[in-house]
């Protein structure tokens, strides 16, 4: 073991002197480590209880972050203390009557998501989650963090509050403010902008094809909006953190700030650049939704394990509604555009077989182990709460508009579940949510909630959607159905069956995610020549597929079904009626004809 040595602190005085003191350092950048320095005074207890966070709020997945840690000493002043480690998070330091103690570590840092740490020669990023032990019954105790850079040129920035006259150091009130505020240290643009009187900065690491003045103009747009539905903006600072990284795509929200990931070239193609407000839209929307207007059990984090709700579909899928909405209102585009994105996500989700068997609620719930964990059969066994909750909340704002005329609708739910649970941050229960939702709808929702929240029925989308001039369009399909998608040019050029969908003619006939595709009667065929293959053929004729099943050579019969859909469409319905016509128009501010 390396020794090390005791780090020297600047003892703190007065006020001060109640606050857990972090030093990040990270002098070899290259190295990938962030070298942590933990100073504490006045600590009684005999014995120093350290514990890393096992997840991040806002990412329902344990990730067990102390497995990056290494290097852990503990001294007062110069003299070592003995430490041992009692849990997979959990270290214990005996110090006896020290009252000062210092605590060294180290993170390794090569994971570049919006929930983990990166550092290399370019850049630091980090999440307090991430990178700092909580004291135990002291997580409501402030916490004063200073950065040091390696080289002089790097800048910090986050979302938390400069300490006056201490260079790059920062006040965070709590442990969960500190989780809150993720850091990006090194030399990104830096734009600052003000909207309703208040200062945002935008930090942008890595090169792409973006044009900042325009995209700012963008983000503005979007804050307007969403600040005129809630009345206002709830904080005195904002930060966007945003990563341009090969094919990435990501965001976490925070109370002042979000980290957003997205691909370094997805700025000129204007779909691309859609989607990138989108993401704006949605990391913006949680300020509000999650941030503040969030579950009872979301309202004390036990970062020690997972945080079980069945609401996650209102906290993301609802969102993930309005990340939709958010930039027609801003006109960042127009009805036309903001109908086919819903053709596109609805497509998604009646393309997906796990909507058949599992419950929203339960993908709220089962979030830690199922979601962020797929394997070859999640498509069959589970739905995204992101997904089906963006779908329910579609169907929840028609729904309220076409009993009120357009004179309310799921804004009005955002409105009071922030007036009543929010302003004052006071968790809700699912019970709670259904009052509220039921309340604005002005509907017995019970049925609705039985369907379609805690069961497995097929939206009715064309119902909800018929009053406002609105239909779902299948496209025909041209070839039989088989029922498995292919990784084509992967696996060093190897045709690799991903997924196998349940029920479909191909499991029947006995092919498995993992298996590779070989020949159709004979021929060789690949992944992108498989449609094509396939419309030489009928439903119910029966075709004989060679595969590679781990190794051994197979050639299996099989029979193919009907043609079904992969693609859904949102188009006008003809001849509209008026009473259509202006319900469209209430909805999307727009006269139908705009989108045909």
């Amino acid at each position: 073991m390396t020794e090390v040595k005791a780090p020297e602190f600047e003892t703190p005085i007065g006020e001060a002197a109640a606050i857990i003191n972090y030093q990040v350092a990270m002098p070899q950048p290259a190295n990938h480590l962030f070298e942590l320095t933990l100073h504490l005074v006045d600590y009684s207890s005999p014995i120093l209880d350290l514990k890393m966070p096992v997840w991040t709020p806002g990412s329902y997945l344990v990730r067990e972050y102390a497995r990056h840690l290494q290097d852990f000493t503990a001294f007062a002043g110069e003299q070592p203390l003995p430490w041992r480690k009692i849990g997979k998070n959990h270290w214990q330091v005996e110090k006896d009557d020290v009252s000062e103690v210092t605590v060294r570590y180290r993170i390794f840092a090569d994971e570049l998501t919006v929930r983990t740490n990166h550092l290399d020669a370019t850049h630091g990023y980090f999440n307090g989650a991430a990178l700092f032990l909580r004291l135990p019954g002291r997580e409501k105790q402030p916490i004063q963090v200073t950065i040091i850079p390696p080289h002089p040129e790097w800048q910090v920035t986050t979302g938390l509050p400069p300490v006056a006259g201490k260079n790059n150091t920062f006040l965070a009130a709590d442990f969960d403010t500190l989780v809150d505020s993720p850091f990006e240290i090194g030399t990104h643009q830096l734009h600052h902008f003000e909207v309703l009187g208040k200062p945002h900065e935008l930090a942008i690491w890595g090169k792409g094809n973006f044009q900042v003045q325009p995209m700012i103009e963008d983000i503005k747009k979007i804050i307007a909006v969403e600040a005129q539905m809630f009345g206002g903006l709830p904080y005195s600072r904002y930060v966007f953190l945003l990563h341009l990284f090969a094919q990435a795509y990501g965001g976490l929200e925070h109370k002042n700030s979000c980290s957003l990931i997205y691909q370094r070239f997805g700025f000129r193609d204007r779909q691309k650049y859609e989607r990138f407000m989108q993401l704006v839209a949605h990391e913006f929307f949680h300020l509000w939704n999650v941030k503040r207007i969030r579950p009872q059990e979301l309202e004390v984090f036990d970062y020690d394990g997972e945080n079980y709700t069945p609401c996650l579909w209102f906290c993301e899928g609802t969102t993930s509604y309005y990340d939709l909405l958010i930039p027609l209102r801003a006109g960042i585009y127009d009805a036309k555009s903001f109908v086919n994105h819903w053709g596109k996500e609805i497509t998604r989700f009646l393309t997906t077989p796990g909507r058949k068997v599992q419950p929203l609620a339960e993908s709220s719930f089962d979030a830690w182990i199922k979601l962020y964990r797929p394997d070859a059969n999640s498509a069959n066994s589970q739905i995204s709460y992101y997904l089906k909750g963006e779908m329910v909340s579609l169907l929840l704002d028609l729904l309220i508009r076409v009993q009120h005329g357009n004179q309310r609708s799921l804004d009005d739910v955002m409105v009071q579940m922030w007036q009543q649970f929010g302003k004052d941050e006071i968790g809700y229960t699912s019970g709670q949510l259904q009052e509220v939702i039921t309340s604005v709808a002005g509907v017995d929702l019970t049925d609705f909630w039985q369907r379609y929240i805690y069961g497995t029925q097929e939206l009715p989308f064309n119902e909800y959607l018929e009053p406002f001039g609105l239909q779902l369009v299948p496209d025909a399909e041209a070839e039989p159905f088989l029922g498995i998608k292919v990784n084509s040019n992967g696996n060093n050029g190897k045709e690799v069956i991903k997924f196998v969908e349940a029920g479909s003619p191909a499991q029947l006939g006995g092919i498995n995610a993992g298996d590779e595709l070989l020949a159709i009667d004979g021929i060789r065929v690949t992944g992108n020549q498989l449609s094509e293959r396939l419309k030489d053929y009928q439903a119910q004729d029966t075709i004989h597929i060679s595969i590679f099943h781990q190794d051994e050579l197979r050639t299996l019969a099989v029979t193919l079904d009907s043609p079904r859909s992969s693609k859904y469409d949102l188009k006008a319905v003809e001849n509209p009626s008026p009473l259509q016509q202006k319900n469209f128009a209430g909805f999307l501010g727009v006269p139908l004809t705009t989108i045909e």
